[in-house]
């Protein structure tokens, strides 16, 4: 046995109901505000898709977050403190977990958490070979629901919970209330959370960030269809569907949209489902925030304010909860 063998456990998966998805999608198709929730997006494709997303020119959030990361890390480390278990919300591509495990005061485990299984044990694989003297161990699950943690090898000093990317402006507030009491749920006793957030600016450089001259984030957003027909049976004509992201300045957030470019009719299994012409399917809201916003909605579920690290330009943020 080698020692990235040793160091990657057993996959741990948790209940996933196939029905249940199909019916979610159904759901969200049959009313008045056709909808596909954003956790669709993150099949093997569309998470490399979403990859190659962050390293485009007009998407900011991504380097943003990385600088401010690099350039607080021995801040951000004395935070955490030692023996700690780094739990990942969404398995990305390792390079913001990278500059946590390479600094952070002897790493109890790294635990990523993703939907997507194929894209998370190829990320959990990487990260076993890299981080020999860490115990890496994948989980399987809708982190929007509670979820079991396994139980490392070196018992952890506490639970910190990552979540970068400012993945949670993908939610409403009513909904990412909700997955934050997952998350101080999973922090536990003594936990905290390290998260990213994409803070409010001009409009004009969030809208760019949505409509990349390459068409990445079209094909990224075109893919959830291209899925729904592999897996349920759907027959979605993606040449028929036009990618939209508009800024809604009340809201305070990206609306992206899928648009049907002519009458049509689409099967889901035995299911139809009607489009007219110019109606949408709303794929993904990306909410930005203030910190002080933010940190309100946080209070609310029992996390407590303790740093805040930001870019010069004030585009984004990354703060640290102590959870009650």
């Amino acid at each position: 046995m080698n020692s990235t063998q040793k160091q990657l456990a057993p996959l741990t998966e948790q209940d996933d109901d196939v029905t249940d998805e199909l019916r979610e999608i159904l759901d969200g198709l049959s009313i008045p505000q056709k909808t596909i929730s954003s956790k669709f997006f993150y099949d093997e494709r569309g998470s490399r898709l979403f990859d190659q997303i962050t390293r485009l020119p007009e998407y900011y959030p991504t380097r943003t977050e990385l600088a401010i990361l690099r350039d607080n890390i021995a801040d951000i480390a004395r935070a955490i403190g030692p023996q700690a278990s780094l739990i990942e919300f969404g398995s990305g591509s390792n390079v913001k977990v990278r500059i946590l495990l390479e600094n952070m005061d002897r790493p109890a485990a790294y635990v990523p958490v993703d939907i997507s299984k194929d894209y998370l044990v190829k990320s959990a694989q990487e990260a076993a070979q890299e981080f020999r003297g860490i115990e890496v161990l994948p989980v399987v699950a809708d982190f929007m629901h509670p979820f079991e943690l396994p139980n490392p090898r070196v018992m952890p000093l506490r639970n910190i919970v990552f979540f970068p990317g400012s993945t949670i402006g993908n939610l409403t507030h009513i909904a990412a209330l909700k997955l934050l009491r997952v998350m101080h749920h999973e922090a536990g006793k003594d936990g905290a959370l390290l998260i990213g957030i994409d803070l409010r600016k001009d409009r004009s450089i969030i809208e760019r960030a949505y409509n990349d001259e390459a068409g990445v984030t079209a094909e990224f957003n075109l893919n959830v269809l291209k899925r729904i027909n592999r897996e349920f049976g759907a027959d979605f004509d993606l040449t028929r569907f036009q990618h939209r992201a508009i800024y809604c300045e009340e809201m305070g957030r990206i609306e992206m949209y899928l648009v049907s470019l002519a009458e049509q009719t689409v099967k889901i299994g035995s299911q139809e489902i009607c489009f007219r012409e110019g109606e949408s399917i709303l794929t993904e809201y990306s909410h930005k925030y203030t910190v002080e916003g933010f940190s309100a909605m946080a209070k609310r579920v029992g996390f407590q304010p303790h740093r805040c690290w930001t870019d010069r330009d004030d585009l984004f943020a990354v703060l640290y909860f102590r959870r009650d």
